[in-house]
């Protein structure tokens, strides 16, 4: 029941890297303190961008902040990864930051080089990692976390396709369970607001 809810939720968030849908629930609005769910993580197995197998367990013991998203995505990424980067910056010091885990939905462009030069703008969290795999592999960590993404083909354009993914930025624990996640509509200051909560 839960997960239907949560599935019903992720549904509403469903953009390409074009939109933003509206949303009527998001930050403090909805109780930052109330929205865990223990079936969202699972195991899964990934390539990082130094190009080292990783799977959750190499997660373990510190929280996560989780995003899925791809280096060519022009707006929501980038601006995602930039207000976790300002959220995080706006932590107090006695509050140790969780680390930012990227991960590509788009397996065809997306090696782990290609993830270590884009996660390297100064805008981004510090020390992000970024994870990518094959299409099964991503397919099977997206399915953990109810996440959607789908290639979308541009004939018109130069980069031939685009990826639509959901956008929800996800906080797990130290036992990589669910703890809360933010929407697009969240601001750096309300996800930093959370976070001193819930750290």
């Amino acid at each position: 029941m839960i997960r239907a809810i949560l599935l019903a939720i992720v549904a509403t968030l469903l953009a390409s890297c074009n939109e933003s849908p509206v949303l009527s629930a998001g930050g403090d609005i909805a109780g930052c303190t109330t929205r865990a769910y223990d079936t969202i993580g699972g195991p899964f197995e990934l390539t990082d961008h130094t190009n080292n197998l990783v799977t959750e367990k190499d997660f373990l013991g510190k929280p996560s902040l989780v995003f899925f998203g791809f280096t060519y995505c022009p707006d929501v990424c980038p601006s995602t990864m930039a207000t976790i980067g300002r959220a995080l910056r706006r932590l107090p010091k006695d509050k140790a930051p969780p680390r930012t885990v990227f991960i590509s939905v788009d397996s065809e462009r997306d090696s782990p080089e290609v993830l270590a030069d884009y996660l390297s703008a100064s805008v981004f969290p510090e020390d992000t990692i970024g994870l990518t795999g094959s299409d099964e592999e991503l397919r099977t960590v997206a399915g953990g976390f109810s996440a959607y993404f789908n290639r979308v083909e541009t004939t018109d354009s130069m980069l031939e396709y685009t990826m639509d993914h959901s956008t929800i930025v996800y906080l797990m624990d130290e036992n990589w369970k669910l703890k809360t996640f933010f929407t697009h509509n969240d601001t750096d200051r309300s996800i930093a607001s959370c976070l001193k909560k819930l750290l």
